[in-house]
């Protein structure tokens, strides 16, 4: 039987080692993480605007200087996905926000997505939108949107999953239903069936799509349909869960490959894609669920590494040149002034960059939690364990020192 003097002194020790513990070695770790903002390399030159779904905020549209500084700011919205430049100095960017009252076969208020052209003179303000209503908020966004040389937009819809172009009035001139290749459910608004993320344009009627929750992409052209498919057989592996997908040649293209923690350039050799090039992490931290990767002209790629809140710049050999703090989720990043030609492809196959282990139970636990909360970029899965142990530790303090009271009182 342990006295109660004994049983309390042991319950205040408990809970004081679990509590000064768990802090202490929070400190430890945001003293020694590696910094998220770099100074610029002397090549950087131009504007970045980056896209911020956001988690506890609003999303945003966030323009930088070469130093990474904020030029100007955007809200007004749930959250935001793809941006890209206009050759006129404004923004094109897709969003999803709530509060709408014309929600067609939905009940209201209710969501709406769609695209924003967002001029910053003379302060940021939106000159065009175009949404249409959704049923949901969550996994119905339009994640991507281009603007084609016609005038038209051409749009990802992860609503209906499908993609399509629309001209300037509103009206949809061309579409492709994924149900085309792929067995649908009853209803592809009520659940996140394939989660179509990114379209792009590359050559006359010529479309890459992202199929995410089918580990693919898939090349349609219009009046045939798909015509070129990469991982045909889903294969995570190669790619899982991947996002905005950049087309670099007939035989090569460059990947935010998200759910492996990495970007990836696949090369086609003999009729098979492989990786030819892939990078882990940057500036002594590990990527976490990347999800947007550009080649820029001068061959350097810019990566968004979305759940560590910054966007980084490489050159060819992996190293480090530019990055900059995003709070909080950013999504894409796209460098102006746009529509630029995308950099060679990789010659050699290559290997960079630090990766990141995940704890299989903690890991999906930290990773929920920062789709809903934003925490610092440093934060690991044995944190959240570590956390689970200092917790039992405080209550079982707690319950001897509570036992101990009793006794003495007794």
């Amino acid at each position: 039987m342990v006295p109660a003097v004994s049983a309390r002194r042991l319950g205040a020790t408990l809970m004081g080692v679990a509590v000064v513990g768990f802090v202490l070695t929070l400190v430890v770790s945001a003293a020694v993480a590696p910094p998220i903002s770099n100074a610029p390399s002397s090549d950087l030159s131009g504007r970045t605007v980056v896209g911020v779904q956001s988690t506890s905020t609003d999303g945003k549209v966030v323009v930088l200087d070469s130093d990474g500084e904020k030029l100007w700011s955007y809200g007004h919205a749930n959250g935001y996905h793809d941006v890209s430049w206009l050759p006129n100095g404004t923004v094109l960017a897709s969003f999803i926000d709530d509060g709408y009252r014309r929600c067609g076969p939905y009940e209201s208020p209710c969501a709406r997505t769609g695209v924003r052209v967002i001029d910053p003179n003379p302060s940021p303000h939106v000159v065009y939108q175009w949404t249409f209503p959704v049923r949901s908020g969550l996994n119905s966004e339009v994640h991507d949107a281009e603007l084609l040389p016609s005038g038209e937009l051409l749009v990802a819809d992860m609503d209906k999953e499908r993609v399509f172009t629309v001209a300037p009035n509103g009206t949809v001139t061309w579409q492709w239903n994924a149900s085309e290749r792929y067995d649908p459910p009853s209803d592809p608004t009520r659940t996140d069936w394939l989660h179509i993320n990114d379209v792009d344009r590359i050559g006359p009627g010529r479309y890459l799509v992202s199929v995410r929750n089918a580990n693919q992409l898939v090349v349609i052209q219009r009046g045939k349909g798909v015509v070129n498919v990469i991982n045909e057989n889903g294969d995570w592996r190669l790619l899982n869960k991947q996002h905005n997908p950049q087309y670099l040649s007939k035989n090569a293209v460059l990947v935010a490959d998200s759910e492996n923690d990495r970007v990836v350039e696949l090369h086609r050799r003999n009729g098979t894609w492989g990786v030819a090039w892939q990078v882990h992490g940057a500036g002594g931290l590990g990527f976490d669920w990347p999800r947007d990767a550009d080649r820029l002209p001068n061959g350097h790629t810019l990566i968004t590494d979305s759940r560590n809140n910054r966007v980084v710049e490489l050159n060819r050999s992996g190293k480090l040149v530019w990055s900059a703090r995003i709070s909080s989720l950013p999504y894409e990043a796209d460098r102006y002034p746009g529509e630029y030609p995308a950099g060679p492809p990789v010659n050699s196959s290559a290997n960079f960059g630090p990766t990141t282990t995940k704890l299989p139970v903690f890991g999906y636990l930290l990773d929920s939690a920062r789709h809903v909360v934003s925490l610092p970029y440093w934060v690991a899965g044995w944190h959240v364990a570590l956390g689970g142990v200092a917790l039992v530790t405080f209550l079982v303090g707690v319950w001897l020192f509570a036992r101990g009271w009793k006794k003495s009182v007794a």
